[in-house]
């Protein structure tokens, strides 16, 4: 109680994440008359990061920051509106089809809410689209970025649970395309019921340019995916060839990054890399403790008296990292969740595979529900919109997201199919 008691404390008055789970160690460590431990943190936190899993973490965040500097996402839009953007509602699925597209590269949900909010919501609403459901579809579509491989999510799943990085790429590739159908209807519906503008396209001087231009891109996720599929390369060494690959576009092809902007990249990445690591670190470290007490086993215990049914225990879990995710940003309800709550699942007799999209899932609806989702502030402030009229647009397309987490979990082999083919 006392533990719990000072985390929520640290949270409120703002102390950072990873200090928060430092000081709530120590005190467990105290309140459980565990003080001989404390000579030992330092060897934890050291064996935490000595993972070459966690290489992977900086080199897909440069191949995000380098694409994203690359102006990456307004080719993707050029192209994704030569297949979609004539159909009725035509922008709400070039927005769509743009962020699935974008999504397996920059990763990043709050990253691609704020880059798409600044380039597709001005263009919907000068084209008729209400200025709300512009904004509802971009968050959204934003949702995919965590879910469609390469993911930022999974390969830090993959490091605190001790998974193929693999493997949980490509068990969320059927996950993604069945998220991007079930928003699809949502805006095919709304066209019918409230009336989308018609189909037009943007302009575009030359076809075949534009359509070439928007999906070169798209090679570098398809050479990572397909690389690890054929086990030619690790996640970390296709994580390596995919930031050569964007630096090359950006630098020679497109001409939009130069060796001045380098610095800054790098920068970003390292302050990004040493955030994430740190909170794995701390989170370990607060996971080995709690082990240490039988903390775990006592959650097993306690679930196995509520439930022994394995859906109704992810059905559980889906509503535990929820509410977590309304105050705490996603990657840190991941690492500190998934070293508490995964022994119960593999109780429970649940593929840890399966369990990695299943907890990936629920970190994604925090981002956009009150009171602290970052990506509805995010859509909030680029849009200059209030929270209620936004929340509001954006419930069908959580209707659907909780419709497609259902599926998800009632059949497994959605997420493990494919690893299955693989032979991963």
């Amino acid at each position: 109680m006392i533990t719990t008691l000072s985390f929520f404390v640290a949270l409120l008055i703002g102390l950072p994440i990873f200090i928060t789970l430092l000081l709530g160690t120590l005190v467990f460590l105290m309140q459980a008359d565990l003080a001989v431990l404390m000579s030992d943190l330092t060897i934890q936190l050291y064996g935490s990061l000595n993972q070459n899993g966690l290489l992977a973490i900086p080199l897909f965040m440069l191949v995000g920051e380098l694409m994203n500097k690359g102006g990456l996402t307004s080719r993707l839009m050029n192209a994704a509106d030569v297949f979609v953007g004539g159909f009725k509602g035509g922008l709400a699925y070039v927005n769509l089809l743009t962020n699935a597209m974008a999504a397996s590269i920059l990763g990043s949900a709050t990253a691609q809410i704020s880059v798409m909010s600044r380039l597709m919501v001005p263009t919907m609403v000068e084209k008729g689209y209400k200025k709300e459901f512009s904004s509802a579809v971009t968050m959204a579509g934003g949702l995919l970025g965590p879910i469609i491989p390469p993911s930022m999510l999974m390969i830090i799943y993959g490091v605190v649970a001790y998974q193929p990085i693999s493997a949980l790429f490509i068990a969320g590739i059927l996950p993604g395309i069945l998220i991007v159908v079930g928003f699809a209807v949502v805006i095919f519906i709304t066209g019918i019921v409230s009336g989308l503008p018609s189909g037009e396209h943007l302009k575009h001087r030359n076809v075949r340019q534009e359509l070439i231009s928007g999906l070169l891109p798209g090679a570098i996720p398809l050479v990572v995916i397909i690389c690890i599929i054929a086990g030619v390369m690790t996640p970390t060494e296709a994580g390596a060839i995919a930031s050569i690959m964007a630096f090359i576009m950006g630098f020679f092809v497109y001409r939009t990054i130069s060796i001045k902007d380098l610095p800054g990249i790098f920068g970003a990445v390292g302050i990004n890399t040493a955030t994430i690591t740190g909170l794995i670190a701390t989170a370990s470290v607060f996971g080995w403790a709690l082990s240490f007490e039988g903390v775990p086993d006592m959650l097993v215990e306690w679930i196995s008296g509520i439930t022994t049914s394995p859906l109704l225990f992810l059905m559980l879990v889906y509503v535990l990292v929820i509410l977590l995710g309304m105050f705490l940003e996603s990657i840190s309800v991941m690492i500190v969740i998934v070293p508490i709550i995964l022994p119960a699942a593999l109780s429970f007799g649940i593929d840890p595979i399966h369990f990695g999209v299943i907890i990936s899932l629920a970190t994604l609806v925090g981002l956009v529900t009150p009171p602290v989702g970052p990506g509805l502030y995010i859509a909030m402030t680029s849009a200059n919109l209030p929270m209620g009229s936004l929340f509001k647009a954006m419930i069908p397309f959580l209707l659907a997201m909780f419709i497609c987490m259902l599926i998800i979990a009632v059949f497994p082999s959605i997420s493990l199919w494919l690893p299955g083919m693989m032979g991963k």
